[in-house]
């Protein structure tokens, strides 16, 4: 029997949407903040499922070094880079310039 992972995927989800405009998070980072730290991946799986979900700013995910890794998932391959740069983060050579700057942490931000 398939596992069923839609509420993981939610909570991947919200906690995306919370990101700020400008700023930037990992994989691990979420995964982490949900309590499966070393699920890095299944949250990549949940990104690479967000994209036609417009209220998911997928483009503000990205692997620990700041890579763009999800690009290929976008429309078009420079799409994430693009919505990054429309909110002033700065891309070179597919990774985010200064990304421990723009990093947002949830387990720092939402902290309860």
């Amino acid at each position: 029997m398939a596992k069923d992972h839609t509420n993981f995927f939610n909570d991947v989800y919200e906690v995306v949407r919370l990101i700020p405009v400008g700023r930037a998070t990992s994989y691990g980072a979420i995964a982490n903040y949900l309590g499966v730290k070393g699920s890095a991946r299944m949250v990549g799986w949940a990104m690479n499922a967000a994209h036609t979900i417009p209220d998911v700013p997928a483009h503000r995910v990205v692997n620990r070094a700041g890579v763009l890794t999800g690009k290929h998932h976008f429309e078009t391959p420079s799409l994430m880079q693009e919505q990054l740069e429309a909110e002033g983060v700065e891309v070179e050579g597919d990774k985010i310039k200064d990304f421990s700057k723009i990093f947002w942490d949830p387990s720092n931000e939402l902290a309860l």
